[in-house]
């Protein structure tokens, strides 16, 4: 889809009147919004994003079909908990405390206290907010009275009987129900608002073993997450009718490891039980859809769906690439690498109402960009202090403008390792994968390489040809770039920024992901 040029200050006016069109202001009729995040879903598993691959993804492509497809969309980083923070934040996590990996599900909340957040703007906007999934921000836990070292190593420390502070309820979210990390790590017990349900009594293995719920099981996830999210939505139904728009948040846990599909699903990709997981999710997401529909509120619901990061190697990419099936569609890389198959995500919104049904947008978007739009959206904006990487895509949903909004985006893998985009360059500040893929950081391979990398996406979108040596210019141009994005605070215009925790490293990531 290309658009007609305006200045971007034609796109926010034109954007606001097409907002307050059949009412005298751009609120005057707030969409509901529903924000799915799948969990390490590659680019190319979503058929509609990869004509080649071979996992029936039908809820998708019907979303798609009906609403507008992002080609060039990315997540925050190359793995999960900093893209979620940058969906809430509208920041960067690697400005935040955290500057590489992820945390845990006993680790202290990463989002500062008095930071705005998407779900707290939007709730003093009008909105009910609800969270339903896996948090992987970080919550404190409180201990028992025989431990008060402050750690927790096990987690038996923990006295589960008590609330649990610092969680999604402190920054904005109404309600909550979920696990506090991914699949595969303790605790295993869900989580509703700030209590766990239930009190683990025993051990339990998904790939690290911790406490667990005795009616707790992994493969219960993803349907107990779906049928929250309907149930939320059926329950609000008839306020949403009357007038009181909902943020719905559903960061899904799969298909992350581990990949553990239903019966209902398993053997029915032909592919292994990573495809059929997708299946499932794809299933979950139709589920959701579908009660929108149900509940009358499909027309004036903002429906997005995306993924955290690229595909995990845990699905098995020597299988699914015998097989035909390749989860990054030809993009080099995978989860937790700074190449494009670590943070290049499939990306689709429904709109019925604003959105022209079979759209596809080719201009680059970021997973932070949420707030930025749902502030145009609601003709409001951020605090000054807030959303310092946002930028709205609101004119890429409404039409107006050719665009691109977005002037750069800052990638980041899990290692630290940044690389930066602007127009179809990206310079990569590393030899490196930054991530699981070779070649590793500190690999001989990764030695003998330059120590930095450009392509030219629109030439070479597999990033197979470093160029690097060939534009000098280029490569001064984007470090500087990046430099000054740093020392900044923020990428949007506004007052200079502190960026938080310890200082940070652009050169010199070669010691290996954690």
């Amino acid at each position: 889809m290309r658009y007609r040029s305006l200045t971007m200050g034609c796109v926010l006016a034109v954007a606001s009147a097409s907002l307050a069109s059949a009412a005298e202001g751009p609120v005057a009729r707030k969409p509901n919004i529903v924000y799915i995040l799948a969990d390490d879903l590659g680019y190319g598993d979503v058929r509609c994003f990869n004509a080649q691959g071979k996992i029936a993804t039908p809820r998708l492509d019907r979303l798609a079909a009906e609403g507008l497809r992002f080609t060039d969309a990315h997540s925050g980083s190359a793995v999960c908990t900093p893209t979620r923070y940058g969906i809430l934040t509208g920041r960067y996590s690697w400005r935040s405390s955290l500057k590489s990996g992820v945390l845990y599900g006993y680790s202290s909340h990463l989002i500062e206290p008095g930071r705005q957040t998407v779900p707290e703007f939007l709730h003093q906007q009008g909105y009910r907010t609800a969270c339903v999934g896996k948090w992987h921000l970080g919550m404190d836990w409180a201990l028992d009275e025989g431990h008060r070292t402050g750690k927790i190593v096990t987690g038996w420390e923990v006295d589960y009987r008590k609330p649990i502070a610092n969680g999604p309820l402190t920054v904005g979210f109404d309600e909550y129900f979920g696990i506090s990390a991914s699949l595969d790590m303790p605790p295993y017990v869900f989580i509703r608002d700030d209590r766990t349900e239930g009190i683990p009594t025993v051990e339990k293995t998904y790939v690290r073993k911790g406490p667990a719920a005795a009616d707790f099981e992994a493969i219960d996830v993803l349907p107990a997450l779906t049928r929250a999210a309907t149930s939320f939505i059926e329950s609000n139904a008839e306020a949403a009718r009357g007038g009181k728009p909902f943020f719905l948040y559903v960061p899904l846990a799969a298909p992350h490891a581990p990949v553990l599909p239903t019966a209902e699903w398993r053997g029915k990709s032909g592919l292994n039980d990573y495809g059929d997981f997708v299946m499932q999710v794809d299933d979950a997401v139709g589920r959701i859809a579908a009660s929108l529909e149900a509940s009358g509120l499909a027309d004036d619901t903002l429906l997005i769906f995306t993924s955290d990061n690229g595909c995990s190697p845990v699905a098995n990419y020597p299988e699914l690439l015998a097989k035909g099936h390749d989860p990054s569609a030809g993009y080099r890389g995978a989860k937790a690498d700074i190449f494009e198959g670590g943070h290049r995500v499939p990306f689709i919104v429904r709109w019925p109402t604003k959105v022209k049904p079979g759209s596809v947008h080719d201009q680059p978007v970021c997973l932070t960009d949420l707030f930025a739009t749902c502030a145009e959206m609601v003709g409001s904006k951020p605090a000054d202090t807030a959303a310092e990487d946002s930028v709205s895509f609101l004119p890429a949903l409404l039409a107006i403008g050719d665009g691109p909004h977005r002037t750069s985006i800052v990638h980041h893998s899990i290692n630290g390792s940044f690389a930066i985009r602007d127009g179809s360059w990206k310079l990569i500040l590393g030899p490196d994968s930054g991530g699981w893929s070779a070649p590793k950081p500190g690999s001989a391979e990764a030695k003998a390489l330059p120590p930095i990398q450009l392509y030219d996406l629109s030439k070479d979108s597999a990033e197979r040809h470093n160029v690097q040596a060939d534009h000098p210019e280029v490569v001064s141009r984007l470090t500087n770039q990046i430099k000054q994005l740093v020392a900044d605070g923020r990428s949007t215009p506004g007052t200079p920024r502190r960026n938080d925790g310890s200082p940070i490293v652009l050169f010199g990531r070669d010691a290996g992901a954690p």
